[in-house]
């Protein structure tokens, strides 16, 4: 089985699947953003690589899901596959910040890319508003980050809301994180157990 978890930068995608990965013993497949040789030259010059970012994104979660299709046991991963296509590329092109022949470039590789492989079987949002975000951000202090454009934050927000309004590709939890602090409190957290299982027990 499946889990994808999606989010804006910040949200807490990477701390809810370690502390579901430890709670359920589930294998987590984790976003590799330290060792992402593109991510300083991007926050520094987005239009300059904002297209090799994206190619390097979408090769690494491809081959993420490939790797997944050949487990039996339950993952739960760090980001999805559509997220860089639906949200982060398409953000870059509307802020005139990717070039229409790149981004159409991409776009075609995604649209092969993607019909290769297997939807998540769940799929959890984590819904954040702008000062949670920037807050998350600030609060774990990664250098690269520290010069993320605010316009750009609200574009990707903005973009996550329209495609997890039109997602219908399997089972979808939202989970509001501005009102459910799952990582300090384990009442929160539970909650979001409780809606994670109820989602699974419908897989079956």
């Amino acid at each position: 089985m499946h889990i994808a978890i999606a989010g804006n930068i910040g949200s807490g995608k990477t701390t809810l699947t370690r502390m579901l990965a430890e709670h359920y013993k589930w294998t987590p497949k984790y976003e590799s953003v330290d060792f992402n040789p593109y991510l300083t030259d991007f926050y520094n010059d987005m239009e300059r690589w904002s297209f090799n970012i994206q190619i390097y994104f979408l090769n690494k979660r491809f081959l993420d899901v490939v790797e997944i299709s050949k487990h039996s046991d339950i993952i739960v991963q760090d980001r999805s596959i559509y997220e860089d296509a639906c949200i982060f590329a398409p953000n870059l092109h509307d802020m005139g910040l990717m070039e229409t022949r790149d981004f159409e470039n991409y776009t075609s590789l995604f649209s092969l890319m993607s019909s290769l492989v297997k939807a998540p079987d769940l799929l959890i949002y984590l819904r954040g508003s702008i000062p949670h975000l920037v807050g998350n951000i600030q609060k774990r202090g990664r250098e690269y980050e520290s010069s993320i454009r605010l316009d750009y934050l609200k574009g990707l927000n903005v973009l996550y809301e329209k495609w997890i309004e039109n997602y219908n590709d399997g089972k979808l939890l939202i989970i509001d994180v501005d009102k459910l602090n799952f990582e300090e409190n384990l009442e929160d957290f539970g909650v979001i157990c409780d809606r994670i299982e109820a989602q699974m027990n419908g897989l079956f």
